[in-house]
């Protein structure tokens, strides 16, 4: 009777779509495994092709290469090496799973799938997946295994089912992506299922940025009395091995690493610096290139691309205009240097008068008004882009959830741009990052150690400088105020009564509703940001464009400087 059980956790970064490059990281990691003596490895859900696949896992001959990738794979068991479970589409009656695979002897010895199938927020999985009868355990080398996959453990029902059909220890590879707040919520459920089954569980979770997405690992495992033997740290591809043995007819798992878990800041700052770096290297862009306009949008910005990618892969570009201040100037050299990146100037005052002496017949007679404020932003976006198409970098938007919530923003201005590391983060988080990020180099960072915002880029006051001494509260409530109420609708989904109740002025709150819903043709036509909330702008709030739904109470404000917003 087998009374030791080593059990390899592969917290790994699949690339989407590369079923060769992930079968050759599997194939590298259970070597690994193999001269660590271990019994079993895991790996995370839909490993062989990456998570989530969304329409991508429709296709047959996406489904035909991952199915023979892991033929492949269960072939290779039979050199005695360690067994292997692995994530896979499965095709099977014609019908397509999202599949677990126990890969031993050289052959596929079982195989499982997933039953509760998410179809909320971020996920969408009953639309490409059938989902599975309910499973029993697989018996590994005497080990009885039962194995939930990601939201199978979200309920009771699957992981008490495998412990009365007789599993011992629980295994659930995931792909869990990041957003604040989750880690908490993943150690709840996970100590519910270690108490309602009482057995082991190991919470097994990828790592890596896809699309918006990002996945923090941050892994687990919990003996059957709810310890925690092992917590992997967030942002870090790790394989570990974990040494179980059967005490008093138990399975207890030896402690090992227990990572403490981040601050709120440090989390996000990860969160953002990993998102980018994988968007950046899995499209094999060579880097990227960004307005440095001396603000605080733009300077945390690149310092989350410096940390991701490097200084030598950051291109920093301030375009002046006449009403760049001698301050802003100064504040995106200072910022630059302290990077370490390439840093060029392109006065746009010169580009800008020429738009104007082209349109002054068509615009004859009529007043200065944001239309001019935005040739500025647009002249900025068209040099830019010329930047990228030239060099290869791609553009890096700077624009926050605060201005994007509202519509402060230029279409094809400073909207323009392959991506957008600030797109789920609020102004006043913004500076609570960069005052962080001052105080802290993140581990697996880049850039420099210490300071690299100044000081007076998160003092002074946010402006666009767009026209003379124009400032960001001219046009919107501050920014603490701003984001307190687009907290309450956009992430808590608030009435106007109860937002006013929040202590609000219910004037301001009828301005911001306003402009919430009639800036959702901008969002659609936002790049893509990492995900950082539970209600980001794509995938989480998928608002219709056309909408003329308003709180009873509610009579749009025209005329006003917040209502013309919505037209840039």
């Amino acid at each position: 009777m087998t009374n030791v059980f080593r059990i390899v956790l592969a917290q790994l970064n699949p690339i989407m779509g590369d079923v060769h490059g992930n079968l050759t990281r599997a194939r590298q990691a259970r070597a690994e495994a193999a001269a660590a003596k271990a019994d079993l490895i895991l790996f995370p859900e839909l490993f062989i092709v990456g998570y989530p696949p969304e329409d991508l896992v429709l296709k047959p001959a996406l489904q035909t290469d991952a199915m023979e990738a892991v033929e492949k794979l269960a072939k290779e068991t039979a050199d005695g090496g360690p067994a292997v479970l692995i994530g896979a589409p499965w095709v099977e009656h014609d019908k397509l799973y999202n599949a677990c695979l126990y890969l031993d002897g050289g052959k596929i010895a079982g195989k499982t799938f997933k039953v509760d199938l998410p179809n909320y927020g971020v996920f969408d999985e009953k639309r490409v997946f059938a989902p599975g009868p309910m499973p029993g355990p697989f018996n590994i080398r005497g080990v009885r295994v039962g194995v939930p996959i990601c939201q199978d453990i979200w309920t009771p029902e699957i992981t008490t089912h495998l412990a009365a059909m007789g599993a011992e220890i629980l295994l659930s590879p995931n792909g869990s992506p990041f957003e604040v707040g989750k880690q908490h919520v993943r150690l709840n459920l996970i100590a519910a299922r270690v108490t309602e089954a009482k057995l082991p569980l190991i919470y097994l979770n990828q790592i890596g940025g896809q699309d918006e997405l990002v996945f923090d690992g941050a892994s687990v495992v919990a003996n059957a009395d709810r310890s925690i033997a092992w917590a992997l740290p967030a942002w870090e591809e790790k394989l570990v091995v974990t040494e179980w043995t059967k005490t008093l007819g138990t399975w207890v798992c030896t402690p090992g690493e227990r990572a403490p878990s981040d601050e709120l800041s440090q989390s996000i700052y990860h969160a953002m610096m990993l998102g980018l770096r994988d968007y950046v290297n899995k499209n094999r862009f060579p880097g990227v290139v960004l307005g440095m306009s001396g603000g605080i949008d733009s300077a945390l910005s690149a310092a989350v691309a410096v940390d991701a990618l490097g200084a030598d892969r950051v291109r920093c570009v301030m375009l002046p205009s006449k009403y760049t201040s001698q301050d802003s100037l100064d504040d995106a050299a200072e910022c630059s240097k302290a990077l370490g990146v390439s840093y060029d100037t392109v006065a746009i005052e010169a580009v800008v008068e020429a738009f104007g002496n082209a349109l002054a017949p068509t615009f004859s007679n009529k007043r200065v008004d944001t239309t001019e404020e935005n040739i500025q932003s647009r002249a900025r976006g068209v040099i830019l882009m010329a930047i990228s198409n030239k060099f290869g970098p791609m553009v890096l938007t700077t624009g926050n959830k605060s201005e994007m919530s509202v519509g402060y923003a230029t279409l094809y201005g400073d909207m323009c741009g392959g991506y957008n590391v600030l797109k789920d983060v609020y102004k006043m988080e913004v500076f609570r990052l960069c005052r962080w990020r001052n105080e802290h180099k993140p581990r697996g960072a880049l850039g420099p150690e210490g300071r690299v915002i100044p000081e007076r880029i998160i003092t002074k006051p946010p402006s666009a400088e767009l026209r003379e001494n124009q400032k960001d509260e001219d046009s919107l409530p501050p920014y603490e105020i701003l984001d307190g109420i687009l907290e309450c609708l956009v992430e808590n989904e608030m009435t106007f009564e109860d937002t006013c109740a929040k202590g609000y002025h219910p004037a301001t709150v009828k301005r911001i509703e306003q402009l919430l819903y009639v800036s959702e043709y901008k969002r659609r036509q936002a790049p893509p940001g990492v995900k950082i909330s539970a209600r980001n702008f794509g995938r989480d709030r998928r608002y219709p464009i056309t909408n003329a739904f308003r709180s009873e109470e509610f009579k749009p404000v025209r005329g006003s400087r917040l209502d013309k917003l919505r037209h840039e």
